[in-house]
């Protein structure tokens, strides 16, 4: 141990130092500093002019347009007076350099200035003018000498002659003002590089023994092994000694040890070790099967056996083409086995469309296994290790969201195709008569409050899903309820040509509950009703109530497609829609039903449903109530 101690003292000055793990780092993190920062600056300056050129040129094309319609009417009419009190306006609100109207004769009178010379007046304006061939005949947009935007529109007036329209912006803030900020970036970027200089020197002072250890294993990797050479000076701290006793020890050990008592107490503990890890692998809800480089079984864990159903006594040594099926499978397989492919093969599998291994059960309906693959290399032999899942539920739960997200998709498009084209229609024919504006407005509340019934029941399920629904309980009354229902869904059923008819009792009762959302559950009722009901059909909403404390119910009747009977329960889940063909054309999110039965039985009543295909159904509301 004395000479060890006399190599220590005397480390090599390579490692001495201890700075190859943080200068290299520091200067490329410093650089890449730099560079984002200065990227940023001149990034900010340049869409910063652009957007302003940009925001004034749009600003200078709207105020011409505005103006040139104004001035044509007002200078047609003679009113010079307001045009010119105008256009000073204009130019001082939009902080233009100038506004000029001048006709378009051979001496270009001036009509209206922004801001004339002191004492000049406005030559009187003849009743008529010969136009100048040198009018300009579109409108056009340039740049002065100085920087500044121009823009000239011609103007045509009717009973006098053509004008034009020159609007002068004024200049921009010079350049040099935008770099305010940029100053500020740099002053950050030098504190930034700052900090990051004072951090690295603190860093390595604390971390250089672990640079030095770093670079004396790097000489270990390359060969030397000397522990004289690989010690590193003990001024860098307690870790260096540390490391320095590590190498001298592990000399002296690799030196004592018996190879022959190393290999038998390995032995021992792989033993123990092999006992553990069989359990863990049957504890596992995946599937395991290794294979050889013949295609035998070599392993095969419980939940293996249960997926590829066989017995695990019956699968050892046994070919594994015996047990799977699926021909890309067992192609994935084979590639892995023999070596020609080295790579992770994933195949997912449709248990029903595999074919049957004779003598095996069926796997089952509607199950899709995932087969993950991947070859084990042990003593030049090729194996291959098979991961199971049951990925059936991961499956049905992304097809229930693909669908919704469409059918979401799609209610949301007609509404709002039909709000643009009444949209439009009112722009292009500002002055159509009173009537086809009335059925314009009328449209788009209706299209409005649509996408507000669908975007509250999106929110509904959130809701549900999350548990965080709460009722903002109150009296409320029906009546007023049942009457808004004849409103809202009279014009929806005269268009589909059915009959909707409301029966309704003398005497309502008082419910305490959250109104909203009790209107929401009768809204997907009836809406449904109409909605799965064929022309010429008819709809009956017949509210019932006993008196005293009995329950309030509302009968939702339609004579509809009807719904089978093993889907009757099923419609009332979330995204469900029930298999019928003639649903096809009938957009739907499958919400409406599952919101509404969640929403009754917060309230403490429920929804039943009555079903006959071809004839209609009948939906029973229930919930509680008192006497008013």
């Amino acid at each position: 141990m004395d000479t060890s101690q006399s190599h220590i003292s005397a480390p090599p000055p390579v490692l001495k130092r201890g700075q190859s793990l943080f200068a290299g780092p520091g200067v490329i993190a410093a650089t890449l500093v730099l560079v984002a920062l200065a990227g940023a600056g001149w990034w900010t300056l340049h869409t910063s002019r652009q957007a302003q050129h940009a925001a004034r040129e749009e600003t200078m094309r709207a105020s011409a347009q505005f103006l040139g319609a104004a001035a044509e009417r007002m200078i047609e009419s003679g009113e010079l007076s307001p045009l010119r009190t105008l256009v000073a306006g204009a130019t001082a609100s939009h902080h233009f350099h100038s506004i000029r109207i001048a006709a378009s004769d051979a001496a270009g009178t001036v009509i209206a200035e922004s801001s004339p010379l002191e004492g000049f007046t406005f030559p009187a304006l003849p009743e008529k003018w010969t136009p100048s061939a040198s009018r300009p005949l579109a409108t056009t947009i340039e740049a002065t000498r100085d920087g500044r935007a121009r823009i000239t529109v011609p103007l045509d007036i009717a009973s006098r002659g053509p004008a034009v329209l020159e609007i002068e912006d004024a200049p921009m803030a010079p350049a040099w003002t935008d770099w305010r900020s940029q100053i500020g970036l740099g002053g950050i970027a030098a504190g930034a590089l700052l900090a990051m200089f004072g951090f690295g020197r603190a860093l390595h002072r604390r971390y250089r023994a672990l640079s030095a250890i770093r670079e004396s294993l790097a000489a270990m990797q390359a060969g030397d092994n000397d522990p004289a050479v690989l010690a590193v000076a003990p001024t860098f701290g307690p870790e260096a000694d540390a490391w320095n006793r590590m190498l001298f020890e592990r000399a002296d050990m690799l030196a004592r040890a018996a190879r022959a008592g190393a290999e038998q107490r390995l032995g021992d503990r792989r033993a123990g070790r092999d006992g553990d890890l069989l359990s863990l692998c049957d504890a596992m809800w995946q599937g395991l099967v290794m294979v050889d480089d013949r295609m035998r079984v070599k392993f095969v864990n419980g939940a293996g056996a249960v997926f590829l159903r066989a017995k695990r006594e019956d699968m050892a040594g046994k070919d594994a083409s015996g047990f799977i099926t699926d021909a890309k499978v067992l192609a994935a397989l084979r590639g892995l086995t023999s070596g020609t492919s080295c790579g992770r093969s994933i195949v997912e599998v449709d248990a029903d469309k595999s074919p049957a291994r004779p003598g095996a059960r069926p796997e089952g309906t509607g199950s899709v296994f995932r087969y993950s693959m991947r070859p084990v290399r042990k003593e030049d032999n090729a194996s291959a290790l098979i991961v199971i899942e049951d990925i059936t539920q991961q499956r049905v739960a992304e097809e229930a969201r693909h669908s919704f997200v469409a059918s979401a998709t799609h209610e949301l498009r007609t509404p709002l195709t039909n709000m643009r084209l009444y949209i439009d229609s009112l722009l292009e024919e500002p002055d159509q008569d009173v009537l086809k504006r009335t059925e314009a407005v009328n449209v788009l509340s209706q299209e409005v409050r649509r996408l507000e019934r669908l975007v509250g029941d999106m929110l509904s399920v959130a809701q549900i899903e999350s548990g965080s629904v709460r009722l903002n309980t109150g009296d409320v009354r029906l009546e007023p309820i049942f009457e808004e229902m004849k409103s809202d869904f009279g014009e929806q059923a005269r268009q589909k040509e059915i009959k909707l008819r409301f029966d309704l009792p003398p005497k309502w009762p008082r419910l305490v509950g959250d109104r909203d959302k009790i209107v929401m559950a009768l809204h997907n009722l009836v809406g449904n009703a109409i909605k799965y009901t064929p022309p010429g059909g008819e709809v009956v909403v017949r509210a019932n109530w006993a008196g005293d404390d009995k329950p309030f119910s509302c009968e939702i009747i339609d004579s509809g497609i009807g719904i089978k009977d093993e889907e009757q329960t099923l419609v009332f889940e979330k995204f469900y829609r029930a298999k019928d063909r003639r649903l096809a054309g009938i957009t739907g999110t499958g919400l409406g039903l599952a919101i509404a039965r969640e929403v009754v039985r917060l309230h403490g009543g429920d929804i039943a449903l009555k079903s006959v295909i071809d004839k209609g159904s009948t939906f029973t509301m229930t919930l509680p109530a008192k006497a008013a």
